[in-house]
């Protein structure tokens, strides 16, 4: 399939193609979370190389991708205001809708004094737990020393984990030394085929498809869910519309019919 990547002025990348309209339905959401604030930031140029290879690999395995970028840096005064009120500003809720719609999410973000972005972790503590729920998620990390490179998987592994994202194998740390270096690029690769390889699969679907009821749930309710899975089969509505909100095997419904 002759196919090309490009980017439009609303910082969405994609791939196109002559079966473009065909394959609409099925193409793989990604966004990219970058927390870098330097300009120009490292943390971003990794969070490109990375995508490129991602786009190659999906072009490969003839897997259509669209790609989001939610760039923390201009929302950091929005992020706290949120965290403060709880209200959210129209950045802030369209960067949550698109993490809602994503297949797949792509997190990256500079280390500072053995830690991860306080910007990043700022903007994670106004998602809701499930948001990410049962994702492939990539983990990227740039630092100025090679002392922080176990980071990216003690801290930001582990808080990915509370959100039950599903996180690959290989995460990629770099420092300025590592910049052009084959051992970069072939983590890089790595990751990225690992990446694919779950867009592919149709994991998160997978996993939630059959058992969305059975998770707890802050964002998203069950009637949610019923009315997606209504848009997506559009014959099973009189089912969905018989249920929606009502989850009869939860631990309450239990409760309320006497403990049967």
């Amino acid at each position: 399939m002759d196919e090309t990547s490009e980017q439009s002025d609303a910082g969405q990348m994609r791939t196109t193609g002559r079966h473009e309209d065909a394959v609409a339905d099925q193409t793989r959401k990604i966004v990219v979370i970058s927390a870098g604030v330097s300009q120009p930031s490292s943390t971003h140029l990794l969070a490109d190389q990375f995508v490129r290879r991602v786009l190659q690999r999906a072009e490969a395995a003839q897997v259509a991708v669209e790609v989001r970028q939610v760039e923390l840096r201009p929302m950091a005064q929005q992020i706290v205001q949120t965290m403060i009120s709880g209200l959210q500003s129209a950045e802030i809720a369209q960067a949550i809708d698109h993490l809602a719609a994503a297949d797949a999410i792509v997190v990256a973000t500079p280390i500072y004094k053995a830690g991860v972005s306080g910007l990043l972790k700022s903007f994670l503590d106004i998602l809701d737990h499930d948001l990410l729920l049962a994702k492939p998620t990539a983990l990227l990390a740039t630092a100025g020393t090679a002392r922080h490179a176990l980071v990216v998987d003690e801290q930001l592994r582990s808080t990915m984990a509370f959100f039950r994202a599903l996180t690959i194998p290989t995460s990629v740390f770099s420092t300025s030394e590592d910049w052009g270096s084959a051992s970069l690029g072939g983590r890089l690769d790595r990751a990225a085929n690992e990446l694919v390889a779950l867009l592919a699969s149709d994991v998160a679907r997978a996993i939630t498809g059959g058992a969305w009821q059975h998770y707890q749930h802050e964002f998203g309710s069950v009637a949610e869910q019923a009315a997606a899975e209504k848009a997506r089969d559009p014959d099973a509505g009189a089912a969905s519309d018989a249920s929606a909100g009502l989850d009869f095997d939860s631990d309450m419904m239990r409760l309320a019919a006497g403990g049967q």
